[in-house]
């Protein structure tokens, strides 16, 4: 197939729920929209809503922040788990990902000197329910990738990896931890690796992250990090194995190089968007880290849209701000908003808005959704700076 720009545009919103009126609704609509994505990823910044509640929001009519406690904590069907990052997924994947689980088995994360606090951490949690770090002293520390930490939370977060453990519940960002044969189906929890060789895992994951973006091409991406045991090789195995399985089909967007690539059961989703329906003109903030945004190099190409996240920029090298998001408006981005909660003050402080070339904000509607969005987040008074 070939499209124009446009048409890969309004297929990538269509495909998330992002173009004219929202086809998601409620607690159920936000499971099924990540039953169909397959993750998304978590990070525990809460500028305005943690990324993956900023996800859902925006593409979830009437979507609350308790609906996602209640789907992973209470009806356990969601949980947080390693993939990409940090992510949040059906608990049905469970199974797939048990390479991960193994390969933290041993190496850096299961160092004898952080073994040596598993046993008190496993008897405390079985004795006691769930705990967070805090809740088990012990006073020893340890080397950990960000620096030295307490032996006990390394020790629960490796024993997290290995999946001895699953995230209960989490105040604000701190995790409490207990043992998942008491949340998880037997069966599930020990089911086998679906995938008996590395190829078809590699397949499995390239097909998933190409239906969490929408489509992708067979080039180095951030859409492809955390995929265990994965290079340069074993992406363009798993392309042409795919392609040749009819699992995916190829495309090709005018003045872009290289092919791109589409799920199978995305085809009609991709014949819908490319047809002459008229959408509603929708605006919506876009989550930092949405998987639409995941291939930055292909959201420049086909949107004309260069987003980069700064947090992590030093202050004085930042073009933008500390957590900007992008304003999307019909089928085009057309600007970045950074929006800040005052919890404290109960205020919503839009601190910056900046628009693209040749863009105009639309003031009725956005004056409309930030409306709404101040409320979503707990504020009682719109700030303007």
């Amino acid at each position: 197939m070939k499209l124009t720009k446009k048409q890969a545009a309004r297929f990538l919103l269509h495909h998330h729920g992002l173009l004219g009126k929202h086809i998601y609704e409620g607690k159920a609509g936000a499971l099924a929209f990540l039953q169909n994505i397959g993750l998304v990823q978590y990070d525990p910044v809460d500028a305005c809503g943690k990324n993956a509640e900023l996800v859902l929001h925006s593409r979830i009519k009437g979507f609350k922040k308790s609906d996602l406690n209640e789907l992973l904590y209470i009806d356990r069907a969601l949980i947080d788990h390693w993939d990409k990052c940090m992510c949040i997924l059906p608990v049905e994947l469970w199974p797939y990902l048990s390479r991960f689980r193994l390969s933290a088995s041993s190496g850096y994360y299961s160092r004898p000197e952080v073994m040596a606090g598993y046993e008190e951490v496993l008897s405390s949690i079985r004795e006691k329910g769930p705990l967070c770090s805090l809740d088990v002293n012990i006073p020893k520390s340890v080397v950990w990738p960000w620096g030295e930490t307490a032996l006990s939370r390394a020790a629960m977060e490796s024993l997290y990896y290995r999946g001895d453990l699953i995230v209960h519940h989490k105040k604000g960002t701190r995790k409490y931890y207990d043992l998942p044969e008491r949340h998880l189906d037997t069966a599930l929890l020990h089911a086998p690796d679906p995938h008996r060789e590395l190829s078809e895992f590699h397949m499995w994951q390239v097909k998933r992250r190409i239906g969490a973006v929408g489509l992708l091409w067979n080039k180095p991406s951030d859409a492809f990090l955390g995929i265990h045991d994965f290079n340069g090789a074993f992406r363009n195995e798993a392309f042409a194995s795919l392609n040749k399985a009819g699992e995916v089909f190829p495309v090709e967007v005018e003045g872009i190089s290289g092919t791109l690539y589409v799920r199978n059961e995305d085809k009609q989703a991709l014949e819908f968007a490319c047809g002459e329906t008229q959408f509603d003109e929708r605006l919506e903030l876009i989550a930092p880290l949405d998987s639409l945004l995941w291939d930055r190099r292909l959201i420049e190409a086909i949107f004309g849209f260069d987003y980069r996240w700064e947090i992590y920029t030093p202050e004085a090298k930042r073009k933008y701000g500390y957590y900007v998001l992008p304003l999307l408006y019909g089928d085009a981005f057309i600007g970045r908003v950074e929006v800040v909660n005052d919890r404290k003050g109960k205020r919503l402080l839009v601190k910056n808005i900046w628009m693209e070339p040749g863009k105009k904000l639309p003031k009725r509607a956005f004056r409309a959704y930030i409306t709404k969005f101040a409320t979503w987040n707990g504020c009682k008074e719109i700030v303007m700076e």
